[in-house]
């Protein structure tokens, strides 16, 4: 039996917030040229700064229930939620508990956990739940929700996190089924935990819970420790991709369409060079939505469907950078 795509949605709260109007909502100033030239982001989501009264949990209800009404389901048909974020609503329950409770009003025969491997968390859940879906028979019906919720953690007035990250929430409903057109075909991960300590939320775990002194001293929220390698995502795709096509043993040529992180344009148009494609051949949304973080990959599929860059057949590679570092990769036919 195949892991078939069958429904697809995503959310983002608020009204579209230009660069121009973050400048004044946030009251910070940055090259907003520079950012729309280099990273590509025009605009983006942020439910704090909007005033919207929700969270992760919030969006990650919506993107779902927007792809389980997209599969044609009834939402008492998923036998499987898995939240992909590095945002959750609370350390403990998890927020795909909380989806669930929300979708399915109360006790199922079903499972329902979070995974957390920073911004590569939804490249890393869709590749366990289309391996379950696969060889566990109680599951025929998978949700993959990958939500951010960035915007809370970030600090009045820090240029770096208003900037570049923004709310969203995007959804894979996945079926058990025998197609012969569609199925999952494997995935690839890389990882370096020495790199833990460059960006990430370090207040509020048991190894520093969070005080009003942590506060006052502005050590908590999102925080960047060391400056990130500017070329790090550049040499390490090409070399993610060709691993994940070997275990596979496609060709590149025979992939119809590569998603890549949606947090800069530039690099990806470098990765795409290096490939020998044209831009095409991708798809980019940071224009629209900004940095959505676990959310980026499913809401960049979601809108290369509906603009028809992605038919159904088509041969599709997702790859995942985040925090930690964390790396992974699908490939799937659609």
């Amino acid at each position: 039996m195949n892991s078939k795509i069958i429904g697809i949605g995503s959310y983002v709260p608020g009204a579209p917030i230009t660069n121009s109007q973050l400048k004044e909502l946030a009251n910070i100033d940055f090259d907003a040229e520079k950012l729309e030239n280099k990273l590509g982001i025009k605009q983006r989501h942020a439910a704090k700064l909007s005033a919207v009264d929700e969270s992760c949990a919030d969006f990650a209800t919506k993107a779902t229930m927007n792809a389980i009404a997209n599969a044609k389901l009834d939402p008492k048909e998923i036998d499987l939620f898995i939240v992909a974020t590095d945002t959750p609503e609370y350390i403990s329950p998890s927020t795909a508990m909380i989806v669930q409770g929300r979708i399915q009003e109360g006790e199922h025969a079903c499972a329902a956990f979070d995974l957390n491997a920073s911004c590569a968390s939804f490249a890393k859940a869709y590749d366990i739940a289309a391996k379950m879906i696969k060889y566990d028979p109680q599951i025929k019906h998978a949700v993959v929700t990958g939500v951010y919720n960035m915007c809370a953690h970030v600090r009045s007035q820090d240029p770096f996190g208003h900037t570049i990250f923004a709310d969203g929430a995007g959804a894979f409903v996945l079926s058990k089924e025998d197609s012969e057109q569609s199925d999952y075909q494997c995935g690839y991960h890389l990882t370096d935990g020495t790199q833990w300590n460059y960006v990430g939320i370090y207040t509020g775990g048991t190894k520093t819970p969070f005080t009003p002194e942590l506060y006052q001293q502005g050590e908590y929220g999102l925080q960047l420790l060391q400056q990130l390698p500017g070329d790090r995502n550049v040499r390490l795709w090409p070399l993610i991709l060709e691993s994940l096509l070997k275990r596979a043993q496609v060709e590149q040529d025979q992939v119809d369409h590569f998603i890549f992180t949606q947090i800069n344009r530039h690099v990806i148009t470098q990765v795409m060079e290096i490939l020998g494609r044209p831009m095409s051949d991708t798809t980019c949304v940071m224009d629209r939505y900004g940095y959505t973080g676990s959310a980026c990959l499913p809401m960049a599929f979601e809108a290369a469907v509906k603009s028809g860059n992605i038919k159904r057949g088509d041969q599709v590679a997702l790859i995942a950078s985040g925090a930690g570092l964390a790396v992974g990769a699908n490939l799937f036919r659609y």
